[in-house]
This record gives C-alpha cells, structure tokens and sequence, in this order.
C-alpha cells in the first residue's frame, strides 16, 4: 500500500462544500475527486481531507490523502494523470509519497485562510465570484486593530455556528492580518484549526468593526462572553479562500509533476 498527498484547488462556486454528502443529490468536491481517482485505479479510492469547505468556497490549498493500494503511476505523477480528467473548476497541484502515518487533517499543524473584500463604490462582475462587495468605505486601520484582539489561545465559542457539536470550542488563532491593496481588502487567518464557520464569522465581524458599528475593543467583550449574537454575521461564502494547510517538515515533500 502506498499513501499518497495530494494538493488541490478549487473554484467552490458549483458545489455543495467538500465533503461528499451521500444520498442528498448534491455535487461535492470529495465526489468529484474519488470519482477520478477510482477511474485511474481501477478501484473504489476515499480520500481523507485537511477541511471540510462550506458551499461557495474556494481552496488554493487544499489538502487530501489517500491509499493508492498497487497502481504502478509514480507518486510524483498522480497530479498530471488525475488533471487530464478533472473539471475546470478543480486542479490537482502537486502530489508525492508520504509515511502511513500522514493524515490529511489531523498531522496538519496550522491552516491558513483568506477573506476577500471588494471595497468599491460600484460592482465589478469579475470579482463577484471570489470576494464580498462592500460599497461603503472601511476604516482598515480600526480593522487590523480589532484583529490583533483575536490573536492567541481562546474560546472561541462566539464565532461558531450554533448547533455544531464540537469536543472543544477552544482554538489558537496565530496570526489575524487585515491588509488593503487596490481596492480589496484582505483578513487573513491563521491558526491550529477553524470551528464551522469561524473565518467568515470573525469576516463579519471585523466587517461590522471596519463600518463603524463595533468598537475594535468590542471584539474582547465578544470573546469573553461567548455569545455568538454578539458577533457580527456570517460573511458570504463565496469570498472565503482555504490557502494553505501546513504540516511538520518530514510530511512536507510533495513534489510538482514534469
């Protein structure tokens, strides 16, 4: 048997999130995947992902492993041979061999997200797909402010989707980094692991924080009390982006295909 990691990405506008959903007739991008990959094997393939991606978002990182059993297609290959049947809208990026002991999700040590804002007076249809159009201007600054309130080991209870059951709501946000370049703004996030929802309800609410309807220091209130209505709402999917999935250094040897 041999395990094999493959990076992806993905235009998340025509599926229904990551994970397969059986029985429910909608189109996933872990569908989509195991169905290629059988193809090629010759043989039933499940894939293990590094996050399960809502409805509407994207991924230039995203990470998934599988069992490649006994096929004769060098590790380093796998990519070029699944792109020559994927759609469009998802591309294999690279792919390598790696220990049995490597798990899409949970050897991963840190993932990175990406919220995009257009922050225009008026609609541009090429970013319509990719980020949230705010026509009212934000205050970056009071943004990046509030965002440094995030940063650290805390509960992040306040900024989950309600009815998720979750062991822990406990997680350590890295960095939280607010950033503006030609009239997009960008919230990046990085941390040890995101509860469902949490990078587009922390979008919203530093969205609120940048119009002026929340004070920056408003974001420790909302954290020390919990209370998800407290925070701002859930910002759409379409402008959310999973980057990077990071691992330690021996699992991080996937290769580019030639």
């Amino acid at each position: 048997m041999g395990n094999i990691k493959l990076t992806i990405a993905y235009d998340g506008t025509n599926y229904h999130g990551f994970q397969e959903q059986c029985g429910t007739g909608f189109k996933t991008v872990q569908e989509v995947l195991e169905n290629k990959l059988s193809r090629l094997a010759g043989r039933q393939v499940r894939i293990t992902g590094a996050g399960r991606t809502d409805a509407g978002v994207h991924a230039r990182g995203q990470v998934v492993n599988f069992d490649s059993g006994t096929w004769t297609i060098p590790p380093q290959r796998v990519a070029c041979a699944l792109n020559g049947m994927l759609p469009d809208d998802i591309a294999a990026l690279e792919s390598a061999a790696v220990p049995g002991s490597f798990h899409a999700r949970f050897s991963a040590t840190a993932k990175l997200y990406r919220y995009t804002i257009y922050n225009g007076k008026m609609p541009v249809p090429f970013h319509r797909l990719y980020s949230y159009h705010i026509p009212r201007p934000l205050d970056v600054a009071v943004m990046r402010a509030a965002a440094r309130h995030l940063v650290g080991k805390h509960d992040f209870k306040a900024f989950r989707a309600l009815g998720t059951p979750v062991k822990t709501t406990v997680r350590t946000l890295f960095d939280a980094a607010v950033s503006q370049k030609d009239g997009m703004v960008f919230i990046d996030l990085r941390a040890d692991g995101f509860l469902y929802h949490m990078a587009r309800m922390i979008a919203g609410t530093l969205i609120r924080v940048g119009l002026g309807r929340l004070p920056a220091a408003g974001i420790s209130e909302i954290l020390a009390g919990s209370d998800r209505f407290r925070a701002g709402p859930t910002a759409p999917a379409r402008g959310l982006c999973l980057e990077k999935v990071e691992y330690p250094e021996n699992y991080d040897i996937a290769q580019k295909c030639t």
